[in-house]
């Protein structure tokens, strides 16, 4: 038996050290004082791409002459300055943000992504910074204008951006519906609604905010709190409704380090600089 609770104790002795020495091989990524992130900037009022460094938008490394701004920007500089780290925004692809955490090409991600289990499996998160309701959005003259509820859109036309919950899980929930082709961007997904290539789309409530503020003739439905509204396990809605900061499996350095300054700001934090995003995006002056 002693023999036998000896040879126990070595093993977990191993499993621990073998934990530890994994923990120290991941890189922080800031270890040279710079926090490199990553974001479509295109993709209101997250993130977007401007012409010019007003209301405090930043450079975007790697296409000169532009410049990154958004909610999701204003979150990283805040992250920034209270960690004494400089700034630096690459703009990629929505696909290739989490093959780009992986393999190190950036240190975090900070671009609307949603906590799922799923992504959850391939990067780890620290957050939320911000809570989402998921929502549909249509035309003010559109048949579909006045729904109460899921059932209400029944035979309507809808798309929502490639590789997100409102495509794969909330559209097929639409009993009815003919679901088109993905949209390959957020702005794609809009476009699609305001030339009425769709009737409706599906996305969540600040991308929908940040589209009535640039499209007057859109309208939200929102059916949350209602029998009509998507459905989902608790489990499921809080992952879909949490949006994080992803980055490196086992990079707990930069996970503790961006926790510490979310963890200290509230939702209403949240909701103010969100609201503040939706003012200055470029398109809510047009």
């Amino acid at each position: 038996m002693r023999r036998i609770i000896a040879v126990m104790l070595t093993m977990l002795l191993m499993l621990s050290l073998s934990v530890s020495a994994f923990a120290a091989e991941v890189p922080s990524g800031v270890e040279d004082g710079v926090l490199t992130i990553a974001m479509e900037c295109a993709y209101a009022p997250y993130n977007w791409t401007q012409g010019d460094d007003s209301n405090g938008a930043v450079p975007i490394s790697n296409v000169p002459g532009s410049y990154a701004n958004g909610y999701d920007v204003m979150i990283a500089k805040q992250i920034c300055e209270a960690n004494g780290w400089q700034l630096e925004v690459i703009q990629s692809d929505w696909d290739s943000l989490v093959p780009g955490v992986q393999t190190g090409t950036f240190d975090a991600v900070i671009a609307g992504q949603s906590m799922t289990a799923e992504r959850a499996e391939q990067v780890d998160f620290a957050g939320p910074y911000f809570y989402a309701t998921i929502v549909c959005l249509t035309t003010k003259n559109s048949p579909y204008a006045n729904a109460k509820g899921l059932s209400d859109l029944a035979g309507g036309s809808c798309t929502a951006q490639i590789a997100t919950i409102w495509y794969d899980t909330c559209l097929p929930q639409i009993q009815g519906a003919n679901v088109m082709t993905a949209a390959e961007t957020a702005p794609a997904m809009l476009m699609a609604l305001e030339t009425g290539a769709v009737d409706f789309v599906c996305t969540d409530m600040p991308t929908a905010q940040g589209a009535v503020a640039a499209y007057p003739d859109m309208v939200i439905l929102d059916f949350s709190g209602t029998d009509g509204d998507f459905q989902f396990s608790e489990q499921e809605r809080a992952e879909n409704v949490n949006i994080g900061v992803s980055m490196m499996k086992g990079n707990t350095v930069l996970r503790e380090a961006i926790d510490s300054v979310l963890s200290k700001m509230t939702v209403e934090d949240f909701n103010e600089l969100m609201a503040h995003a939706i003012e200055v995006q470029p398109l809510s002056e047009d």
